[in-house]
């Protein structure tokens, strides 16, 4: 048994400690060989407390456009994935070339048609703010409806059944029933559509609708300083995104508690 065990042991050394220990060894070599230490030195970072208040208010703006377009997205895509079961034909072929049309085309397609476009079509103007709020809810709502549905899918039948032998009227097995745990089935997925549109709305600033990046490109332009304040603004998302992470593990560790 140990002999036999050997290789499994060097195998795992080698992929987990060894491997791992070199690479980290190159990239710090790397680092302190070839970085320019004169350029890094020079770097003035003090730009960054000057715009402060500026910076803070777009990242105000990020968290309000991505939350409520995230909130307005989900109730959408609930309600069109229930509607999937509705027995009529022409609402779910209209529904599902919803889904897909959103889904395979670009965020920022989307946002340059509803602004540019759309005016044209309808004759109704939005402001940049306005175009970058609707063009990622109706985006996010195309995702989140095809997520919904596949949570709606993974309750257990037997749920269903016990639904309609205790009589429950349709509305009610559903609010009662199946929704509630297709919900807890979607957290993982849903933080990963949440992650990745705080992440995409930096495509916003293409029509500076005052968000984080908008306002970074604006004072890298006024300040010249576009390294020390595109590299605050990388940290300040790669902050928010891990809490994100680590709040929805903890989200999905509750329910996974509460179930047990």
């Amino acid at each position: 048994m140990t002999k036999a065990g050997k290789p499994g042991i060097w195998a795992d050394i080698l992929l987990w400690w060894i491997l791992p220990a070199a690479l980290t060894f190159a990239i710090v070599a790397w680092f302190f060989s070839d970085v320019n230490w004169s350029f890094v030195g020079g770097l003035d970072f003090s730009v960054i407390y000057t715009y402060r208040i500026a910076l803070l208010q777009g990242l105000v703006n990020t968290i309000s456009i991505t939350s409520f377009s995230l909130l307005l997205g989900l109730a959408l895509g609930f309600a069109f994935a229930c509607l999937l079961y509705v027995p009529f034909a022409p609402l779910r072929w209209v529904i599902v070339s919803y889904i897909e049309i959103l889904r395979d085309i670009p965020l920022v397609v989307a946002l340059f048609w509803i602004h540019f476009a759309l005016p044209f079509a309808t004759g109704i103007s939005t402001t940049a703010f306005q175009s970058g709020f609707i063009a990622m809810a109706l985006q996010s709502s195309a995702y989140l409806a095809d997520v919904v549905r596949a949570g709606i899918q993974a309750v257990p039948r037997g749920q269903w059944d016990a639904a309609d032998s205790l009589g429950l009227s349709r509305p009610w097995k559903w609010l009662d029933i199946v929704l509630p745990q297709a919900f807890k089935i979607i957290i993982p997925p849903l933080a990963n559509i949440a992650l990745g549109y705080f992440k995409a709305s930096s495509v916003l600033a293409l029509l500076s609708v005052g968000e984080l990046m908008t306002v970074a490109v604006r004072i890298s332009n006024y300040s010249f300083k576009p390294i020390e304040t595109l590299t605050t603004v990388g940290a300040v998302y790669l902050v928010l995104g891990y809490f994100l992470s680590w709040l929805t593990f903890r989200v999905e560790r509750l329910f996974k508690t509460t179930q047990a």
